[in-house]
Formats: C-alpha cells, sequence, structure tokens
C-alpha cells in the first residue's frame, strides 16, 4: 500500500524536498506540506509548476498552516491526514516536537540536521545523545522508523562511510569529511543556509582523534586540499553532526570534518564575532529593546533562497578514508559533485539546498518501498548503504570516487596542515 507523506517546514531545503517528492511522487498515495507560513508553500508550489515537475499531474500538494512547536496540533493533523512518513525540514529547534508527534501519531520520521535549544550551543559531545537517542527506546517499543541525519552532511557522507566500510576496507584509521563549495552568488557576504544554524556551529570544534572528543579553536587548523572538479580549495577543521553518530558506528581511530571557506568569509565572520554580533544571548538596545544579536545579523543577511538565479559554480562533498584491505593501505575518496546553475534549472534553487533536500526524499522512497523501514531510531550508516547510494544516483546526486595507492596520499600530509 502507498503511503502518505508530510513535509514540515517551507525553508530552502523544504523547496528542493517538495520538487523531488513532486518528481517521484507516484512512489507515494497524498502528499502534503506543512508550514507557519502558508504562503511559502504557495511559492514552493508555484515553482513546481513552472518547472512542471509533478510526474503524475493527478497527484498534487495539499498545504496546511501549523506550528511545529506544538505537538497536540502536530499529532491532530498527522493522524488526520493519515501520515506514514514525515519528512522535516522545519527549524532545526523543531526536532524534537516533530519527533514526538511522529512517535504518538505512529508515522515514521526523517530529519537533516542534529536538534538544536536557542539558548544553548555547541553542547558537549554527542550531540545526539543530548536530545534524540534519548527516544531510542520509545521508538523501538512503537516501531516507529526514525532516520536521523539524512541531507547530505550528515547523511550521505555517513552512507558513503558505511559503503567504504562494507566494500572497500577491513580497517579504517581515518574519515575525513571534505565539503567545499566554490560558487559565487555575487553577494558581498551571504550563508548558504539558515544564517542562524550556520553560525550558531563555530563557537567550538568538536571532532574524534585517536577514539577519543577534542575541542580545538574554531578555525584553528587550514590546509589546502586539491578537489575533482573544483580545485584546490582552502578548508578548515570544524565541528559537525555527523562526527557524532559516526564516532559510535563506525571503529575508525579518527573522524573530521573539514569545510570550505574564503579569506573574505573568513574576515567578516571574524568581524561578526568579535564584537559580539554572532552571539544568542539577549542584549538590550539603548530604546530598552530586548534583540538577540545573531538574529539581526540573521535579518540582514540576504535570505539564502534567494542566492539561487545567480549562483555559479560547483560544490564538492566526500569522505576521503584511509585504511587497509589485505595487509594493504589504501585512500579512497568517495564524493558528489554539484553545480549550482543546474540545479536552478532543474528545481530553482542553489547546489546547497539540493545537496540537502534530495536525500531525505531518497530516504522517504526507500522507507515507502520498505528496504528502510526498520521500525526504529537509526542514523543513515546503521542502514544499507547501497539502495540509498544507487537511487540518489538516479534522482540527481550522482556518486564518484577516485582509488590510490597510500603512497600517492599527498594532499594530506601533516606539513601542510597549519594550526
Amino acid at each position: 500500500m502507498k503511503k502518505n507523506v508530510l513535509i514540515v517546514g517551507a525553508g530552502g531545503v523544504a523547496h528542493v524536498v517538495a520538487h523531488k517528492i513532486a518528481q517521484n511522487n507516484d512512489v507515494f498515495e497524498n502528499i502534503y506540506m506543512a508550514s507557519r507560513s502558508i504562503g511559502d508553500c504557495k511559492d514552493i508550489l508555484e515553482s513546481i509548476e513552472r518547472k512542471d515537475n509533478y510526474k503524475d499531474k493527478s497527484k498534487k500538494f495539499q498545504i496546511k498552516q501549523i506550528n511545529a512547536l506544538d505537538i497536540p496540533s502536530m499529532i491532530a493533523l498527522m493522524k488526520e491526514l493519515n501520515i506514514n512518513i514525515t519528512i522535516n525540514v522545519a527549524s532545526a529547534f523543531c526536532n524534537m516536537s516533530i519527533l514526538d508527534a511522529c512517535i504518538e501519531s505512529g508515522s515514521a520520521y526523517i530529519d537533516t540536521a542534529i536538534h538544536e535549544e536557542p539558548n544553548k550551543v555547541c553542547e558537549d559531545p554527542p550531540w545526539y545523545a543530548n536530545y534524540e537517542w534519548k527516544k531510542l527506546d520509545k521508538c523501538k517499543e512503537k516501531g516507529i522508523t526514525a532516520v536521523l541525519g539524512s541531507g547530505f552532511d550528515p547523511g550521505v557522507v555517513n552512507a558513503y562511510a558505511a559503503y567504504a566500510k562494507k566494500h572497500f576496507f577491513d580497517t579504517i584509521d581515518t574519515i575525513d569529511i571534505m565539503d567545499v563549495n566554490a560558487g559565487s552568488h555575487g553577494k558581498y557576504f551571504a550563508t548558504n543556509f539558515d544564517p542562524e544554524i550556520n553560525f550558531r556551529e563555530f563557537h567550538k570544534v568538536w571532532t574524534w582523534i585517536d577514539k577519543q572528543w577534542v575541542c580545538k579553536p574554531v578555525h584553528s587548523e587550514k590546509m589546502i586540499y586539491d578537489f575533482p572538479v573544483v580545485g584546490k580549495q582552502p578548508v578548515y577543521l570544524t565541528g559537525h553532526d555527523e562526527l557524532h553518530s559516526l564516532s559510535k558506528n563506525i571503529d575508525a581511530n579518527s573522524i573530521r570534518f573539514w569545510m570550505g571557506f574564503s579569506d573574505h568569509y573568513i574576515n567578516c565572520f571574524n568581524v561578526l564575532k568579535n564584537i559580539g554580533l554572532l552571539s544568542e544571548i539577549p542584549v538590550k538596545t539603548a530604546e530598552g529593546l530586548e534583540v538577540v544579536p545573531l538574529k539581526v545579523v540573521k535579518a540582514c543577511l540576504p535570505d539564502p533562497k534567494s542566492l539561487a538565479a545567480n549562483y555559479t559554480g560547483n560544490t564538492c562533498i566526500g569522505d576521503l578514508i584511509v585504511g587497509t584491505k589485505g595487509a594493504r593501505k589504501k585512500v579512497f575518496f568517495i564524493y558528489n559533485i554539484c553545480d549550482h546553475k543546474a540545479c536552478y534549472n532543474e528545481v530553482e534553487s542553489q547546489a546547497i539546498s539540493y545537496t540537502a533536500g534530495v536525500p531525505p526524499v531518497a530516504s522517504a522512497i526507500l522507507i515507502a518501498r520498505g528496504d528502510w523501514d526498520v521500525k526504529k531510531m537509526v542514523n543513515v550508516e546503521e542502514l544499507d548503504p547501497d539502495p540509498f547510494i544507487e537511487l540518489l544516483n538516479t534522482i540527481g546526486l550522482p556518486t564518484e570516487s577516485i582509488k590510490t595507492s597510500y603512497s600517492q596520499r599527498k594532499p594530506f600530509k601533516p606539513k601542510e596542515i597549519k594550526k
């Protein structure tokens, strides 16, 4: 029996999710989108119509207005619509309320990022243990499939690690997750997704080194890596969601996350941070108004959705894995290249939102087909990566790989890392 699917949220990633659900709507029964903003939902549906992206034109979205933090209302809506699969692409502040609603209503749950609390930043690791994993027993008891972190990073990079472990390595020494955007949006300064969530990531760097958590200063370690297609790019050691589950589920000595930032981005970030504008703690203006500096910065920056039309260039995201196969040391880079302009031509989005929005749709299809309907809470690397990667290849995110000998591992020689 086909499943009813609900998308919660109407931002940049939800925009891509809706397009991709529309392109694959023959897999599902009824399709719905819910958000606080009916206007944003209507804008997304108009974009789908413009691009003629409904595969089955008799099955179109129905939209509902909802506050995702209102758990009783979410439960009532899910029961009323008989929702079988919920894709949560609302704010990360809503994760636990949407998850609770899914558990109580019987819907499978998919998200793309870890839960966040407005007044807490970079909590002690592992982050999933602070919130989501507390619901492990409840999901198993009620037979709820909950797939955590099913974007690209986290998400596809987790599947890449599981795929490499399954097919190419006997032992893994290091997983370096590499994320670079070699694109230009034409604005003086902007973030590629929600600025508030983006900047909250850069308070501490929690990383997994020699099988233990290590905390380092933000942007304190940098290297230049020669990526496929996009060439040599600077990347910085950064904390990120996927480290917190991979460190538990994949036996590797070290797991690190490296993100690309231009010198201009780093300069702007440092100015904003040093004058206190990236703080999540409220302050009072001279007029007596209480404001959160980070929310003010968010209000001043371009909406990430507005960047799509003028974006050019490519992203490259993947896992550089060092380990052994038999008695031989080997290096394997498994990755995706995504083109900003091609994404806009297909779904009127930029590649950052595209890479985050396609994977949860693949997860929803796999749950609907039964491949990933595991009736418990899991992170992506705990599932069979093969059908996921195969499906992504056909719906917009093809995977590529480079195998090299250990002697060719030049880009990661320690002398190239600058502290």
